[in-house]
């Protein structure tokens, strides 16, 4: 299959291509509603929410970070911000976001940006055989072993989950 008919973005199909993954352009799944939050990638896969990979920005001390976490948990920005060793940690915003990775927020794959980043993944992704994370749009998911994924994101692993009281 070539890049250009894959159901991944044209930046991300390549990115697959050069890291050698090649195979998994038949794997990518195509929505026809958009999977932009976990909650809807997990429902149009059906699987739980916790087995989506989301992939978020942030901007610790005004540096792009990406941060790897399940879909069923919330980043705690203080825990980044330890773990980063930063003054402040805040969301990246959207234009941020985009020129960082090459993608728009709600199709943030976990690799294969525009420039590299510093990647966190919170350990939560290794409870799963399997995660599904977006492939660069809002409308297509790819699932790949959590291992995996934090070897190509090249991520460090951290606990960063939001503890719920």
């Amino acid at each position: 299959m070539m890049p250009s008919e894959s159901a991944a973005h044209p930046l991300f199909a390549a990115a697959l291509e050069e890291l050698g993954l090649g195979g998994l352009h038949s794997r990518v799944r195509r929505f026809p509603d958009a999977t932009r939050t976990a909650a809807e990638a997990a429902a149009a896969i059906g699987c739980e929410l916790s087995e989506i990979c989301k992939s978020l920005i942030f901007a610790a001390d005004g540096v792009p970070v990406l941060v790897l976490m399940d879909g069923a948990s919330r980043v705690d920005v203080e825990l980044v911000r330890e773990a980063l060793g930063a003054e402040k940690v805040t969301r990246a915003k959207a234009d941020v976001v985009r020129e960082t990775t090459g993608y728009a927020i709600g199709g943030v794959p976990p690799f294969g940006h525009r420039t590299k980043t510093r990647v966190l993944a919170d350990r939560s992704l290794l409870e799963h055989e399997v995660v599904w994370a977006a492939a660069g749009n809002p409308h297509a998911v790819f699932p790949m072993e959590p291992k995996e994924l934090v070897a190509h994101a090249g991520a460090t692993l951290v606990d960063v989950r939001e503890r719920t009281s």
